[in-house]
């Protein structure tokens, strides 16, 4: 006849139909239905809480891509301005240092 973990089902009756069950929930093969909703909603919240970090690491992305476009700009605006030559006058050299008063 049909054996299912070594246990003829047919032979046993009631107490294998038990011993099945218990065995079973032991392997955890069989869980109460508050504890597989529980678990789903804990999924479902995480593959929530995936999607909104995904989304912020999107953005992220996008924003340091913009900030590094700048740089770049930046970059190349500075290195365009002509050298001082020596001998130049800088803006330091034409302050007016006052004296103090003594």
């Amino acid at each position: 006849m049909a054996e299912l973990m070594g246990i003829d089902i047919a032979q046993g009756g009631a107490v294998a139909l038990l011993a099945l069950v218990v065995l079973m929930v032991l392997t955890g093969r069989l869980v109460p239905r508050r504890t597989y909703d529980d678990l789903l909603e804990e999924r479902n919240t995480w593959r929530a809480a995936h999607g909104t970090s995904e989304e912020a690491r999107r953005l992220e992305r996008e924003q340091v891509g913009e900030l590094l476009e700048l740089s770049r700009t930046a970059d190349r605006v500075l290195t365009a301005l002509p050298h001082p030559v020596h001998g130049e006058v800088k803006a330091h050299d034409e302050m007016d240092v006052a004296q103090p008063p003594t």
